[in-house]
Formats: C-alpha cells, structure tokens, sequence
C-alpha cells in the first residue's frame, strides 16, 4: 500500500527533487565539469542547482521551458557566478585564492596569509572568512551578520586594503 501511495504522490508532482536529482544530477555534473573543468565545483555547483530548485521552484512555468532547461540554465547562472567570483577573487586579493593549495601556495605563504586574517579586528575578518573561504554572497553575510548590505561592502573594502598593506611587506 505505501508503493501506491508514494506512487501516487510521484504522480501528482512530477517536479520534486528528488526525482529530478536522480534524473538529470549526472547530466549537469557533466555540463558544468566540461566548462570548468574542476570537480569539486562541479559536485558543488549540482547539489547548488537542485537547493537553488528546491527554494524556487514555484517560479518554474512548464509553458516556458522544460525542467531540463530549467534546471540547466539555473546550474549555467550559479556557475558563471562562482566564477566571475573566482576571477574577481584573483584580481582584488590574489595571495587568498587558492585554487590548487599544494601547488600553488606554500605552507609559510598559507601560515602567513592565516595570521594576516587574524591580525584583522573581528568584524572584518568575519567578512572575509565567509567572502573567501566560504564563497557567499554579500547579501548572505549581510543576513548572516545581522547588518546592512553597505556594511558588509565597506568592511571587505576596508579589511582587503588592511591586508594588501599587511602582506606587501613580505613582498
């Protein structure tokens, strides 16, 4: 009986997540990798696609599109956005972004760069802790933080500037 019944329920809502999760996850793992070519944002950016579905998915319209293209076109805009965040990243503070930490950063670099960040008063080296490390948006740290979108913004302008200053020295 609890077969009909969930069967039943798959019936009625053909759109729920994990349903298309099991559907079309090895799909657009395979799209976003191929663009990116990085494997832990690719696992990222689906399981990021289908939260993102989950939260909105009253502003599918199946007279638009398919879920497919839905769902691609979602994973599409997360993953362009996490890497003009990247590049933004490198170009702004690019003794933080560390795409491959073995490769490309030493251990004293890391240690260094550590103590930086926690030489910053609190307030600012949340900010960059959540910008840097946990890649949310301004919007998210403001909520997170409990203050204005504007005092996010100028406490990453502020506490990047602090150390650029900080870490030119060794420099």
């Amino acid at each position: 009986m609890n077969k009909e019944i969930d069967s039943c329920m798959e019936k009625q809502d053909p759109y729920s997540a994990e349903a298309l999760f099991a559907t079309y996850k090895t799909a657009i793992y395979q799209f976003v990798y191929r663009y990116c070519q990085d494997e832990q944002m690719s696992f990222d950016l689906v399981q990021d696609t289908f939260v993102r579905f989950s939260k909105y998915r009253g502003r599918f319209d199946e007279r638009k599109s398919s879920i497919k293209t839905y769902l691609f076109r979602m994973a599409y805009q997360l993953m362009i956005n996490r890497l003009n965040k990247r590049n933004r990243m490198k170009k702004l503070l690019p003794f933080l972004f560390i795409q491959n930490q073995t490769d490309n950063v030493s251990t004293a670099e890391r240690l260094t760069i550590q103590a930086a960040i926690q030489q910053l008063p609190s307030e600012q080296r949340a900010v960059i802790l959540l910008t840097y490390y946990h890649d949310l948006t301004q919007k998210d740290i403001s909520e997170i933080l409990g203050i204005p979108l504007g005092t996010v913004k100028s406490r990453l302008h502020v506490s990047l500037k602090k150390l650029r200053e900080m870490l030119e020295v060794g420099e």
